[in-house]
């Protein structure tokens, strides 16, 4: 069983490099420029291409700060709403001890 699966293996991989190297040797007959233009038309193309990657990566790089930017703003608000709301809470029982201590002092009274 392994030895089927061993062959299919081999056979693909064999047909996948004949059928590039077939492609390779047919783009090279076909071509419709001499070898020096396409180099130089490569080249250039190369050269747009990393350009434009560049620009992309500067862009991905200022909206990943903007991101970042955003969140921790969000982050601080939410800090900012928590000790609100735990003064609040805070404010609130001890309010109410001291109403306690009051009513428990009216009672021994």
């Amino acid at each position: 069983m392994s030895d089927d699966r061993d062959a299919a293996a081999s056979s693909v991989i064999l047909s996948f490099l004949l059928g590039g190297v077939a492609g390779a040797a047919l783009a090279l007959l076909y071509a419709p420029r001499s070898g020096r233009e396409t180099r130089e038309f490569l080249g250039e193309k190369l050269r747009e291409g990393a350009e434009r990657g560049r620009e992309l990566r500067d862009q991905a790089m200022e909206r990943g700060r903007s991101f970042l930017d955003d969140a921790s703003g969000y982050v601080d608000r939410g800090r900012e709403a928590l000790d609100d709301r735990k003064e609040r809470f805070t404010a609130a029982v001890e309010a109410g001890r001291q109403a306690y201590r009051e009513e428990r002092n009216k009672a021994k009274s």
